[in-house]
């Protein structure tokens, strides 16, 4: 944790924990290396489901070529805080208000999942023209990953793709820009970069034999974030200079790059406090404010969330102080079911009640993709540094509160 976002979270009052703690010039810092890593003609769009917060949104806007949506709420929300931002509009299952919603909107790029919802498309144009890619679901093997998008509901197998190139010759409104793969999320450089490699000779020879004239190939995101080791963040360097390597064989073709959680999750921070500690079975527990109805991550990925513990040395009470000393411990949350687990027999060594527990990297999929409802906690605060500092909060330092 940076010496401004310490100084920021520990300037919080108790009831203002839970807490976000964003830090925005981590993020634009990290965003500027993101790009100066990158060839010219790699285009980076931000994926607006990994964190859609309005003030990382606007901080990204300033560095990225544009934001890519999933769903109309997404459009609509990024359309409203970056209103000229560049707009792909991606997903499956788009229904027929979402799809006449992106053209009222103008979006960028439609990446298109299917002949029907083309042909659906097709009937709302109005004499408009878009932009769009064919998303394709190519069947190749993308090893050991996170996640493997290919071969689920995602994009069409390549025979598909002959029967909308039939409909886009009929309906004059509908350009094919190019086309458009997300196959696999969770890759290091090197995998992504073998990948990539793949995907863009099967294109180019696929336009070739199709007679089209591809300008345009997006490979999604998926860089690989490592939650055991926050510090060894993803290779943006390695990534950019295989990238470079690869486009002298298509000198032809633009770039385009979506990742969401390899940009913002090293900037978030989820602050909480230990409210109990107990001892079952000769097992430690912690128990803190809030849990995985906040902050799902650990949940979702079936990891330990990392963590550090910030002491706080005021006691009110007239009894001994529960904590642990040199011995595991599993920070869990207020929920009723085991499974709200943050970090699991973790070596700590010292934790104890009224201590503060800040989780790193839970700047992406994190508060946006949790069950906020649940028991009907109270939702965290949300804040922002938005000016490096050196220390603790001083004057010049700029905050911002939000509340949910």
């Amino acid at each position: 944790m940076r010496p401004g976002t310490y100084g920021l979270v520990a300037a919080l009052s108790d009831d203002e924990l839970p807490a976000y703690v964003y830090d925005l010039p981590d993020l634009r810092d990290h965003v500027r290396t993101i790009r100066a890593a990158l060839p010219g003609r790699v285009e980076l769009l931000y994926a607006a489901k990994a964190n859609s917060d309005p003030l990382i949104l606007r901080t990204l806007a300033e560095h990225v070529h544009g934001f890519e949506v999933a769903s109309g709420g997404e459009l609509d929300h990024v359309r409203a805080i970056v209103p000229g931002a560049p707009i792909a509009f991606g997903g499956p299952g788009k229904t027929q208000q979402e799809l006449t919603r992106a053209l009222d909107a103008g979006v960028e790029r439609l990446h298109i999942e299917s002949e029907h919802e083309l042909r659906l498309f097709a009937t709302l144009l109005g004499g408009r023209t878009v932009d769009v890619l064919l998303r394709v679901n190519l069947p190749v093997d993308v090893g050991r990953v996170a996640l493997a998008m290919g071969g689920g509901p995602f994009g069409m197998d390549p025979v598909q793709l002959d029967r909308c190139l039939e409909v886009m010759a009929s309906v004059p409104g509908i350009r094919l820009r190019g086309l458009h793969f997300h196959l696999a999320s969770g890759l290091q450089a090197q995998p992504q970069l073998l990948l990539v490699d793949k995907v863009l000779a099967w294109a180019e020879n696929w336009a070739r034999v199709r007679g089209v004239d591809l300008r345009e190939v997006n490979v999604g995101g998926g860089m690989g974030v490592d939650y055991t080791h926050p510090p060894r963040v993803f290779d943006w360097p390695a990534l950019g200079a295989g990238l470079r390597r690869i486009l002298t064989r298509h000198p032809h073709l633009t770039l385009r790059i979506e990742p969401g959680r390899s940009v913002t999750a090293y900037c978030g921070w989820y602050v909480s406090q230990v409210l109990d500690i107990k001892f079952s079975r000769g097992h430690a527990f912690a128990v803190l404010r809030g849990g995985t109805h906040h902050l799902r991550t650990p949940a979702a990925k079936q990891h330990d969330q990392p963590f550090e513990v910030i002491p706080d040395d005021t006691w009110p009470w007239p009894w001994n102080r529960p904590e642990v000393r040199d011995e595991p411990v599993t920070l869990v949350g207020q929920l009723c079911t085991p499974k709200d687990v943050l970090a699991s027999r973790i070596m700590t060594e010292r934790l104890r009640v009224g201590d503060r527990v800040a989780f790193a990297m839970a700047g992406a999929y994190a508060w946006n993709i949790s069950h906020h409802a649940f028991l009907m906690h109270p939702h965290p605060t949300f804040h922002h540094l938005a000016a490096a500092t050196d220390g603790p909060p001083v004057a010049g330092d700029t905050y911002a509160r939000q509340t949910s």
